[in-house]
C-alpha cells in the first residue's frame, strides 16, 4: 500500500513488551509476487468504486455517505473511493494488543508475528468418554478453556462451541464469563445481540478494575461475520459490529467468499472479492471510531464442484487462506484467517495431513491470528483433537524458528576437535544447544516397536484421549479472584457454576 498505517497505541504489556508470549515470524513463504499483490489490491479498488457493496443498514449507509462514499437511488448500494479507503488504511492500527489475564499470555499482532488458536460456533462435541456426538454446552465452553489453558502452543481462546443448554439470549456474558474462568489466556467470541455487546464489556472490565482499563488491556475481543458474500452487509451483525467499535475494543472482520458460490472460481478473483469486502469493512469501522483496532478477516473458502459441497479442509483452501495473509501484509493490518481446519469427521489420518498443510502455510506465510488450528473436526469439535493440534502447532513453530547460523551452531572447532570417528553426545556444546535445536513432542511415541506395545500399542488419538483427561483431571487454572467473581455474580446472571 502506498501509504503506511500509523501504529496504534497501545502500551505493549506492563512492562514494555517483555512479558508477551513469544510470537514466531512468519513470512518464508510467499504465493503472490509483489506484482500479484498489487493487481489483486487494484482490482478490489475498482471493485468498491464501480461495483460498490450492498447495505441494507440505515445507519451503515449514512456512515459511508458521511464519510464521502456515493449512494446509489435504491439508497443501498455504496461505492467507495480510493480517498476514502486510503484515509481508513492510514487511521487504522498497524499492531493490535490481544492481551491474557496473565501478561505472559499476551499477543502482539503485528507485521509477521504468529500466533494460533481455536475457533469456531460449532453445536456438537465429540465425547470424550462415550466417543459419540453430542450437543455442546455450557460445561464444554469451560472445559476446552481449561484444556486450552493447560496446551503451552495454543495461543488463544476462541469460543468454539455454542452452549445448547442455556437460553440464547442468556450465552453471551455467560460464555465470555466461563472461557475467563477457566484460561488466563487471550478469549475472543461472537455476540448475538448489539445491547449485549456493552455487558460483556462491563463483565470483562470488571475483573480488570474498570472499561478504560480493559481499552489498554483487552482481555477479551470480538468476530463479527458482517460480511455476507459477496459483498452485502448482515444487517444484525453490522450493527453489533458498529456497536463494539464505538466501544473500542478489537474486532476480526470475518468474511467468506466461497470460490465457484459466491465468489469467481478462481483463485485469483476470490482473493480480489474477499480483500474489497474487507476493505469496505475497515473503511466502516474507522469512521464510526477512527484508530479502533480491527483485524483483517478474511477466511476464502472452497466448494467441491461436483456436487457444490463446502470442503473446509480442501488443499485450495489452505493456499488461499496463506495467500490473503499477503494482501493483509501489504497493506498493514494484523490478520485473522484460518488453518487447521479438515473435513475428517474423527481426529484420524486425515485430520492430520489436512491440518498439518493448513497450520504450517498460513503460519510460513506470516498469517497473525490463525483460529481453527486447534480442535475442530467436521461437525464439531474433539477434545483429544486439541492435544494432538497443540503439537501439530508446535512443529509449525519449530519450522519458523528455521536454523541458526552463526559461529556456536556451526560448531567448526567442535568438529575439529572431535575428528573423524568420535562422537558428540558427551560434549558441553551438545548440552548448551539440544533444547533450542529440537522439538520434543509430547504425544508422538518414538519408542522402538517392544516398548511400544508394552505400553498398550496404543495410536495417536488414544495416547491424546488419556492425555485430555489426564489435564481435565489435574489442571487448576488461574482463577478470577472471589471477590470480583461475586460482584459478576451480583450483576449478570452466570449459569456457570464450576469456577469455585
Amino acid at each position: 500500500m502506498r501509504g503506511k498505517a500509523r501504529l496504534f497505541d497501545y502500551p505493549i504489556g506492563g512492562t514494555g513488551g517483555t512479558m508477551a508470549k513469544k510470537a514466531y515470524e512468519g513470512g518464508q513463504l510467499k504465493l503472490l509476487s509483489q506484482s500479484d499483490v498489487e493487481r489483486i489490491h487494484d482490482i478490489a479498488l475498482r471493485i468498491l468504486e464501480e461495483v460498490g457493496i450492498k447495505a441494507p443498514l440505515p445507519e451503515a449507509v449514512e456512515i459511508y455517505k458521511k464519510g464521502g462514499a456515493k449512494v446509489a437511488s435504491d439508497n443501498q448500494t455504496v461505492r467507495l473511493s480510493l480517498r476514502m479507503i486510503e484515509r481508513a488504511l492510514n487511521d487504522t492500527p498497524s499492531r493490535v494488543l490481544l492481551c491474557g489475564r496473565e501478561e505472559s499470555n499476551d499477543l502482539i499482532l503485528e507485521k509477521k508475528n504468529v500466533y494460533a488458536g481455536t475457533g469456531g460456533a460449532e453445536l456438537n462435541v465429540l465425547d470424550l468418554d462415550t466417543r459419540e456426538l453430542r450437543k455442546s454446552t455450557i460445561k464444554d465452553v469451560a472445559d476446552l478453556a481449561r484444556l486450552v489453558d493447560a496446551l503451552d502452543n495454543i495461543d488463544f481462546y476462541i469460543r468454539p462451541v455454542v452452549a445448547q443448554d442455556i437460553p440464547i439470549e442468556k450465552i453471551d456474558v455467560n460464555k465470555y464469563y466461563a472461557s475467563l474462568a477457566n484460561t488466563t489466556k487471550h478469549v475472543m467470541g461472537n455476540v448475538y445481540y448489539a445491547d449485549k455487546v456493552k455487558d460483556v464489556i462491563e463483565m470483562a472490565a470488571i475483573i480488570l478494575g474498570r472499561e478504560k482499563d480493559l481499552v489498554e488491556r483487552p482481555i477479551i475481543s470480538f468476530i463479527t461475520s458482517w460480511m455476507v458474500s459477496p459483498l452485502t452487509l448482515n444487517q444484525e451483525v453490522t450493527q453489533i459490529l458498529i456497536e463494539i467499535v464505538k466501544h473500542r475494543m478489537p474486532v476480526a472482520l470475518s468474511s467468506v467468499a466461497i470460490m465457484g458460490l459466491t465468489s469467481p472460481v478462481t483463485m485469483a478473483g476470490n482473493l480480489a472479492l474477499t480483500h474489497a469486502e474487507q476493505l469496505s469493512g475497515i473503511v466502516l469501522t474507522q469512521l464510526v471510531n477512527c484508530g479502533s483496532p480491527v483485524i483483517y478477516g478474511g477466511c476464502p473458502g472452497v466448494a467441491d464442484m461436483r456436487d457444490a459441497s463446502f470442503c473446509p479442509g480442501s488443499i485450495e483452501r489452505q493456499i488461499l487462506n496463506a495467500a490473503i495473509s499477503q494482501m493483509a501484509q501489504y497493506i498493514r493490518v494484523p490478520n485473522y484467517n484460518i488453518g487447521g481446519i479438515t473435513d475428517s469427521k474423527l481426529p484420524d489420518v486425515q485430520a492430520g495431513y489436512e491440518k498439518a498443510f493448513g497450520i504450517c502455510l498460513t503460519a510460513l506465510a506470516g498469517s497473525n491470528y490463525i483460529h481453527h488450528a486447534a480442535g475442530r473436526i467436521k461437525d464439531g469439535v474433539a477434545y483429544e483433537q486439541y492435544v494432538i493440534d497443540n503439537e501439530i502447532i508446535g512443529m509449525a513453530k519449530r519450522v519458523l524458528k528455521a536454523i541458526v547460523v552463526n559461529e556456536d551452531t556451526l560448531a567448526f572447532q567442535l568438529i575439529k576437535e572431535v575428528g573423524a570417528g568420535g562422537n558428540y553426545i558427551d560434549r558441553p556444546h551438545t548440552a548448551e544447544f539440544f533444547r533450542g535445536e529440537l522439538f520434543f513432542p509430547t504425544i508422538s511415541d518414538r519408542n522402538d516397536r517392544t516398548s511400544w506395545e508394552k505400553l498398550g500399542s496404543l495410536d495417536g488419538r488414544e495416547r491424546a484421549r488419556s492425555e485430555a483427561k489426564r489435564i481435565l483431571t489435574d489442571h487448576e487454572p488461574l482463577r478470577i479472584p472471589k471477590a470480583l467473581d461475586a460482584k459478576i455474580r451480583r450483576k449478570f446472571e452466570i449459569l456457570y457454576e464450576g469456577s469455585y
